[in-house]
């Protein structure tokens, strides 16, 4: 299981994957357009590839697409490619329309989310949802004075969900399992919770902590 692709072309797939190659990975990162991540490519060392060579390379994928595209890009992905295979989900469904007072719409509901949509769509892909509700200059070693940022996770597959804790333990979070994939309806809002003091006084620099006694 060291073989890692990363779908998708933003600052989100791109923190991840130089974190993944740094803690050891064999890392390839996947987009429609390979030629645009070739500076990426030159400075990392992780090659780019499209998205179904990845998906076909990879032990585990991450996806880092943009929410509203997730379902769709499965499709130029491959989810043959996919099957069996543990994807780790990193999407929020933030709509197009702008902030309401610093909150982001959403397109999902409250009873709904997009991991569930994704699941639904590939029923055979073992999607866990992570590192979605936390900016990007925190993603790899984060380091708080409040001790490690709790990272919440959840997904159908209990095997699937404690090798990606595995793997947040090593990138420096606490994960917190929190089970099935229905738990995405509460991880998924915590995007909107992270980004206010952001949207509102322009404050990033802050995660969450689960504390117990």
């Amino acid at each position: 299981m060291n073989r890692i692709g990363v779908l998708g072309s933003g600052i989100v797939a791109q923190t991840l994957a130089a974190g993944f190659r740094k803690k050891g990975y064999d890392v390839q990162i996947g987009t429609r357009t390979p030629e645009k991540l070739k500076d990426f490519g030159t400075k990392t060392g992780i090659p780019a590839v499209t998205f179904s060579e990845a998906a076909k390379f990879c032990d585990i994928a991450v996806l880092c697409v943009k929410g509203s595209a997730a379902v769709e890009s499965l499709g130029t992905i491959g989810i043959e490619h996919l099957q069996g295979k543990i994807v780790i989900d990193t999407t929020n469904p933030i709509a197009d329309a702008p902030p309401q007072n610093g909150v982001l719409q959403f397109f999902t509901g409250p009873n709904d989310s997009l991991l569930e949509r994704l699941q639904a769509a590939a029923p055979k892909v073992r999607f866990v949802k992570a590192w979605n509700s936390i900016g990007n200059a925190f993603m790899v070693d984060p380091h708080f004075a409040g001790g490690p940022p709790t990272m919440f996770i959840c997904g159908n597959d209990d095997e699937a969900r404690n090798q990606v804790a595995a793997m947040l333990s090593a990138f420096g979070f606490a994960p917190e399992d929190l089970g099935k994939a229905e738990a995405a309806r509460a991880i998924e809002p915590l995007c909107q919770l992270w980004c206010i003091p952001g949207l509102l006084r322009n404050q990033w620099t802050h995660a969450f902590r689960l504390l117990k006694l």
